[in-house]
């Protein structure tokens, strides 16, 4: 039996936070070392580690959610070709499967919102 397609706005904003508590984890990997990914620091690990900390934390919150959803599926697409596919093309082969998942999950997020229960649709609700 298929889920109604009212539930569709909650389980958008269920996948929202789903990605963002995961896309998290590499920030808080460059930022604070934990969890350690054996990653070597070097010039970028500051910036992208606060893309990835704090972006990912307001698409958790569901805010400002479609600007900030776009820059990182950018920063992930950047990833995807900059890192992996000077490898191979293909992202089972690469090892950019995770980067290429999260940039177009980033880029529906992007497109569709932040879903029924973000700080977005809170806002919304209160404007009008």
């Amino acid at each position: 039996m298929p889920i109604p397609s009212g539930w569709a706005p909650r389980l958008l904003s269920l996948m929202r936070i789903a990605v963002a508590l995961a896309f998290m984890q590499h920030g808080t990997d460059k930022l604070f070392g934990f969890p350690d990914f054996g990653g070597s620091p070097d010039a970028l690990t500051l910036p992208l580690g606060i893309l990835e900390f704090g972006g990912g934390g307001l698409v958790l919150l569901g805010l400002f959610t479609r600007p900030i959803a776009f820059i990182l599926s950018g920063q992930m697409a950047v990833a995807y070709w900059w890192v992996h596919a000077p490898h191979s093309f293909f992202p089972a082969a690469n090892g950019g499967e995770g980067a290429m998942l999260y940039c177009f999950a980033f880029l529906f997020l992007a497109a569709a919102g932040g879903g029924a229960w973000s700080l977005d649709a809170l806002l919304a609700k209160r404007r009008g």
